[in-house]
């Protein structure tokens, strides 16, 4: 039973497909042609060309040789052998170089406060940093810590070079050394 339920159902599903039950023919009408204009057969006349005074036969217009003024040949130059002159030594002491202003950078501009603020937050990060680094100097280390001890020292050497030219980021360069350093050493000491 359960048989003659699937194949009925499988029958009456692919007769009442839309495909089975309508069958449209499309018949493809072409355009009408269109009708291509006709081209006159017949070259247009050209009118003729205007008659030139002169002489037929010359080719190139006469050259007049009295229009022309003499030129004398320019006169040559001396030859001069150059060579570098002596150095000037003078007996007056000479002045002393002006000294060569800095120009300025470009960057925040900071009043003394903040300026100290920074650079002790700077100076407290790299302390533990550097004490950090001692303690796990000590310790074996497997290569993941490894690398991670690389990148603190490393973070520690941009921050100490930006301290002058970009004391902002000398911070956040130490800061994240240190926290790189504590969780380092929580993992090692445990």
């Amino acid at each position: 039973m359960r048989k003659l339920r699937f194949s009925a159902v499988l029958v009456l599903s692919a007769l009442s497909s839309s495909c089975w039950l309508q069958k449209k023919t499309v018949v493809f009408v072409p355009p009408p042609p269109q009708v291509q204009p006709q081209v006159p057969t017949q070259v247009a006349a050209l009118p003729q060309p205007p008659a030139i005074e002169g002489d037929p036969t010359a080719t190139q217009p006469p050259v007049v040789a009295d229009s022309f003024p003499e030129i004398a040949p320019p006169a040559p130059r001396p030859v001069t052998h150059h060579s570098a002159p002596p150095p000037v030594r003078s007996s007056a002491p000479t002045a002393p170089a002006p000294e060569q202003v800095q120009p300025p950078t470009l960057g925040p501009m900071f009043t003394a406060d903040q300026r100290r603020e920074y650079n002790r937050a700077l100076d407290e990060s790299l302390d533990h940093v550097r004490r950090a680094l001692e303690v796990l100097a000590s310790r074996n280390l497997n290569p993941e810590q490894a690398q991670v001890r690389s990148t603190i020292s490393t973070f520690q050497k941009q921050a100490e070079q930006y301290r002058d030219q970009d004391l902002i980021s000398a911070v956040n360069l130490a800061h994240r050394a240190d926290l790189l350093a504590q969780d380092l050493l929580q993992r090692v000491t445990q």
